[in-house]
């Protein structure tokens, strides 16, 4: 496939080049849900592989990251540049794991926002009690989006909640998603069966006191060092939790980190041996469990390679 560059020279690239508009038709969250649950069953048998993200950071404020790991008969990475002021760009490298050839290039925006609401959907359905018909999604940005949809593919949600500090944005969420906006975070919570935080905030935005007893709750905004979504109260509250790899919240759970949390604890499990069912998700009704996510190379390789596979099937 021929590209052409800004001065106006070709490069021929020997892999598809697919679109966000690939991505969203190919990529509904059910399957997004099953492919993510899939790759943990897989890193627990040790037939996928991942490896923690990256980061290369510039005093002009970008910063580059770039994640990988390999699933079925693919491997791959992401690649992501991100500036404050400037925002962020997304890509995925897709190559065949039997012979190294590439196979293609991703625009990933949508690619991550899905896999990442997948990561919760699979954490919930392992985690969360069977009963879990109230949900409180504290953030109304891009990726709440998704956190909101895949915990309605996993459960009956029959309420939702959404809080953000910004009014305007919660209630535009609320209207567009089907869900109510409380004028403030503890509302949102109190009560709630399970809880999502989708925030770049640094510092807590959920309080102890506001989880109910059997709440389930997924940390899903941060994966910095030095930011954190839970308390650390909570976090001693919890009877479990999961993290999506133990060797990436060492470098960068800031949740975890800030809050004390002792990374080899038993209580603290990696949610692959949940899905494989080595570990229950609970042990009781009243537990509060809480899964913290960080997002990994391997879940954007299986959700890249079947955009990849049903784009193939569409075009023969």
């Amino acid at each position: 496939m021929a590209i052409p560059l800004v001065s106006g020279k070709l490069y021929n690239l020997s892999m598809l080049v697919l679109t966000e508009e690939d991505v969203l038709r190919h990529l509904p969250m059910a399957d997004a849900v099953r492919l993510v649950e899939d790759t943990f069953v897989r890193l627990a048998t040790g037939e996928a592989v991942n490896q923690p993200r990256r980061r290369l950071m510039l005093p002009t404020g970008s910063v580059l990251h770039q994640l990988a790991g390999a699933w079925g008969g693919y491997f791959g990475t992401k690649i992501y540049s991100t500036h404050p002021k400037h925002g962020a760009h997304f890509h995925v490298l897709l190559y065949d794991a039997a012979t190294a050839r590439p196979l293609a290039l991703f625009d990933a925006n949508h690619l991550g926002q899905i896999r990442t609401g997948a990561a919760s959907g699979v954490a919930t359905r392992l985690m969360a009690r069977e009963d879990a018909t109230v949900l409180a999604v504290i953030g109304a940005g891009f990726q709440a989006e998704t956190q909101l949809a895949a915990i309605r593919a996993v459960r009956p949600i029959r309420e939702a909640r959404v809080w953000s500090r910004n009014a305007g944005r919660r209630r535009a969420f609320a209207d567009r998603f089907g869900a109510v906006a409380p004028e403030t975070a503890e509302e949102a919570v109190r009560g709630a069966d399970i809880v999502v935080t989708i925030t770049f905030s640094k510092d807590p935005v959920v309080d102890a006191a506001w989880i109910a007893p059997g709440c389930h709750v997924n940390a899903a905004g941060s994966n910095n060092p030095t930011r954190r979504e839970l308390p650390a109260d909570l976090l001693a509250a919890a009877a479990r939790i999961a993290v999506d790899s133990r060797d990436q919240a060492r470098i960068e759970s800031g949740d975890l980190l800030l809050g004390g949390v002792d990374l080899d604890s038993p209580r603290v499990v990696e949610l692959q041996e949940i899905a494989a069912g080595r570990l229950p998700g609970r042990t009781s009704p009243g537990e509060i469990t809480v899964f913290k996510s960080n997002g990994l190379g391997v879940q954007d390789v299986a959700v890249a390679a079947h955009i990849y596979e049903r784009v193939l099937a569409e075009r023969k």
